[in-house]
């Protein structure tokens, strides 16, 4: 890998191309702290896992319409239900015309339940094991989704950290391109070598900046035309 090059002058070149330092500022997300990852409840999180299965590879709008239909049609996101979810249910469920009928996706609601469950018996709660996760091993909660949970692998699972506010980089194509720009990667990282070399980026521009992951992620898509 290249020298790596210093986030400031990553960030310098991303505010110059967003029209200032204010106008970047504004552009970049917050995650949860740690208090208030810990609060999140167990519905809540797969609800979200679930939205962001149901919006990859599809219309994110058409989700977002549809999102009370979700609501009803799985009770809420109650988890001890949402994993008792027999295949006559899941049948019926495919036939619902309040969600959005797709057979696999539909399915890893209740494995997904099975996995939040599992970690409630780990942990006490999802949100406490994703608020005890390290920053700086990042890849292994990305790889601890797609091995343990259900259509959770690559963009899938990292939106669903974004969201749900667990402080976490989205290799969207943009910081992908800013990424092999710089050295870091050569293409998009998909082996677990790429993503330790992106991960050991990620943890040098935290230890200069301060920054949070996400922030960081947002600074070098936006530095890139």
């Amino acid at each position: 890998m290249a020298k790596l090059k210093r986030f400031e002058s990553i960030y310098l070149k991303a505010a110059q191309r967003k029209g200032g330092e204010q106008a970047l500022e504004e552009l970049l997300p917050s995650a949860k702290n740690s208090t208030a990852l810990r609060r999140v409840k167990d519905d809540r999180v797969l609800a979200e896992m679930t939205a962001c299965v149901f919006r990859s590879g599809f219309v994110w709008q058409i989700i977002e319409k549809k999102w009370p239909g979700f609501e009803d049609a799985f009770a809420h996101f109650d988890v001890s239900t949402a994993a008792m979810l027999s295949d006559e249910d899941l049948e019926r469920l495919v036939t619902d015309e309040r969600i959005v009928r797709n057979a696999k996706k539909i399915a890893s609601v209740p494995k997904n339940a099975a996995y939040i469950l599992d970690v409630r018996a780990e942990h006490g709660s999802f949100g406490r094991y994703l608020a005890a996760w390290p920053a700086d091993d990042i890849v292994g909660l990305w790889d601890e989704l797609k091995t343990r949970g259900n259509r959770l692998g690559g963009q899938t699972g990292r939106y669903f950290l974004r969201f749900i506010g667990k402080d976490t980089p989205v290799l969207s194509p943009d910081v992908v391109k800013a990424l092999v720009e710089m050295g870091v990667v050569d293409k998009e990282p998909t082996s677990k070598k790429a993503q330790g070399a992106v991960q050991d980026a990620f943890n040098n521009w935290h230890a200069e900046s301060g920054r949070e992951l996400c922030q960081i992620s947002r600074v070098l898509a936006c530095s890139v035309p």
